[in-house]
């Protein structure tokens, strides 16, 4: 006779591998019930993580952002040059609509001194408040850069007619020479006094120096400097852009906005303008809800800090097998990322207070703002990929549903074929390419550049093209281009992709068939554990095996008195087996990727029987006639 223990426990086998129907299922052991508590508590830990790195990022963000640039955004490059003329700052086209611009337009928005019914708007001397609410932080500058002479080659039969020649821009073609009345730092080069980065142009990478000057603090000299400087052509020849920078702070909602507007000229003519408008929040402690997001960031880097400790002891652990699964090359990007975002807070901090000081001691400098503002919509931009890899990593830890399980394993066993396809459909691709900049790009502008002709054939392929532009441009090869091109990639080439993905899918799907689902040993894990929770907080009473069983048997779930016998003989059996064999060195376990490789063996036997059979049915037919 079994021991009260022993009973115990195959009663407890009996109830693991029976579900709410009665049928038989895979037992859940004690290795695999560890196993899914372990990553229960990591995905838990990982959510609380993730909801204070959400909270972070929104708190960076919001949509008065977007009011701020878009009012900034009409007032200085939708207004009109004068009452007659309707030309704005975006359709601007040679320099005496710049210096129109200049004397009108951007005076006028920089200038706010009086209400509507001429009171006085300033509670300060010599201030300025965008729109009666933005403070305009110190001074505006304007800077523009100028080449040298001779930088480009001429045709001999054309020297007799050109002296002069004035390439594209260069740093190296740059000229630092003082020009014109030399009186002012406006006909001197000056080099940069901050870290400002290069300012990537639409026709050029421009350096941080130049011939600068700033405008006084009133309207009426600011405009007489600006006349003073056009009537001795301060824009000449050699100019190739030019940029007006100058910041402002919103205390309502305590944004600073950061403009900068760029006009390039090119070597071509005419002008091409251009703008850049962070609207940026880089005082940080204010109110009671920016205290909140401050114990965030503490938490924040408490969670940092054990993550580096944990990869760090894995490292130690695993050594070069921590590199070969991708899962560790994500920790390590998102680990990156966070301790670098943490950096630049503290710089920022101190540099935005640096700055202050500087503006509160002299309010007729330019406050060079924009180095903060460019590096802090860069950091925006770096958390937004931060909390995308973060949301992804969570793949990570439901990869035992099976579900995820069957999606990785079709990309997995689809990835050689996909990349063959990769390689085939970019050498189409990129054949049509420079087919489009070739025939299309001196005349349309979605082919003016070939990056830009990879990123229109991939808005064709979505749906989104102008086909009348590329029909006027050449009326033979261009529907020629555009048929063909549909034909081949959206018709062809994705429907194959579809189907590579197609098949892997339904071969993945036929062999988890045949695999006995795991999902439910999340459900009675947790399940469990729910049980054991109200029975330590005494709202249940505690059953015992054999109770729970005689209590399923009055739901109507199967078990006959000769089945719960059979069950218990099966049990007990099997826990000798496994006794024995535990005592002479353990079971040998089949993983889940050999199961697979043995089901498609299997597979592949069965068929090569059918063929045998087949055979021998036809030599016994050949040989009874």
């Amino acid at each position: 006779m079994a021991p009260a223990g022993d009973k115990a426990s195959m009663e407890s086998g009996l109830l693991d591998r029976r579900s709410s129907g009665g049928n038989v299922r895979p037992r859940l052991t004690h290795s695999r019930e560890l196993e899914m508590k372990t990553t229960l508590q990591e995905l838990l830990i990982y959510i609380i993580f993730l909801t204070d790195l959400c909270i972070l990022t929104f708190g960076m963000v919001s949509t008065d952002m977007y009011y701020l640039n878009k009012v900034m955004l009409n007032l200085f490059l939708e207004t009109p040059l004068s009452a007659t003329d309707k030309t704005d700052f975006t359709t601007m086209a040679s320099i005496t609509d710049y210096w129109q611009f200049l004397e009108g337009p951007l005076l006028d928005g920089l200038f706010w001194n009086s209400w509507y019914n001429d009171n006085s708007t300033s509670l300060h001397k010599n201030s300025s408040h965008i729109y009666y609410e933005n403070l305009l932080l110190g001074v505006p500058q304007i800077r523009q850069l100028r080449i040298r002479n001779n930088t480009c080659s001429i045709y001999p039969s054309f020297r007799a007619f050109m002296k002069v020649c004035y390439g594209q821009y260069r740093y190296t073609y740059e000229d630092r020479e003082s020009f014109g009345l030399k009186n002012d730092s406006a006909w001197h080069y000056s080099t940069s006094t901050t870290l400002s980065p290069w300012h990537w142009g639409l026709i050029g990478l421009y350096s941080s120096g130049g011939f600068m000057f700033t405008l006084p603090k009133s309207k009426e000299k600011s405009l007489d400097k600006l006349l003073f400087l056009r009537e001795h052509s301060w824009i000449t020849r050699g100019t190739r852009v030019i940029f007006i920078d100058f910041s402002m702070y919103n205390a309502n909602v305590n944004l600073f906005c950061i403009v900068r507007l760029v006009v390039e000229f090119p070597a071509t003519g005419g002008v091409i303008p251009s703008w850049q408008f962070h609207s940026v929040k880089l005082l940080r402690y204010v109110t009671y809800y920016d205290y909140f997001l401050a114990s965030c960031e503490v938490i924040f880097c408490l969670f940092i800090f054990t993550f580096i400790i944990q990869e760090i002891t894995k490292m130690k652990k695993l050594k070069k097998d921590y590199f070969r699964d991708a899962w560790n090359w994500l920790d390590i990007l998102l680990l990156l990322l966070s301790v670098f975002a943490i950096a630049f807070n503290v710089y920022r901090t101190v540099e935005v207070s640096r700055l202050m000081e500087n503006l509160l001691s002299n309010s007729d400098a330019y406050p060079d703002f924009y180095f903060l503002g460019f590096w802090q919509t860069r950091y925006n931009n770096m958390i937004s990929v931060n909390v995308f890899f973060a949301w992804i990593k969570i793949f990570k830890f439901i990869s035992f549903n099976k579900t995820m399980t069957q999606l990785s394993s079709t990309l997995s066993r689809c990835a050689k074929d996909i990349i063959g396809f990769a390689i085939m459909f970019f050498i189409i691709f990129f054949a049509y390419a420079q087919l489009g900049y070739l025939v299309f790009g001196s005349q349309v502008d979605e082919f003016s550049t070939f990056q830009n002709c990879i990123f229109t054939q991939f808005r064709i392929v979505l749906g989104d093209f102008n086909f009348a532009s590329i029909e006027h441009a050449n009326r033979i090869l261009g529907p020629i281009y555009f048929i063909t091109f549909v034909f081949f990639v959206f018709f062809v080439l994705l429907n194959m992709f579809l189907a590579i993905i197609n098949d892997t899918y339904s071969e993945v799907k036929a062999d988890f068939s045949v695999i006995p689902s795991r999902d439910f040993e999340i459900s009675d894990l947790i399940r469990q554990s729910y049980n054991k929770a109200l029975v330590k907080l005494k709202l249940k009473r505690q059953t015992s095996q054999t109770e729970d069983l005689y209590s399923l048997k009055r739901k109507g779930q199967s078990a006959s008195r000769a089945d719960v016998s059979k069950a218990f003989s099966r049990d007990f059996s099997r826990k000798t087996r496994a006794q024995t064999s535990t005592s002479s060195g353990g079971l040998d376990s089949v993983s889940h990727r050999e199961f697979q490789k043995l089901s498609r063996y299997v597979a592949e036997m069965e068929k090569q029987l059918k063929d045998v059979t087949f055979k021998l049915n036809e030599i016994m037919k050949s040989m009874s006639r």
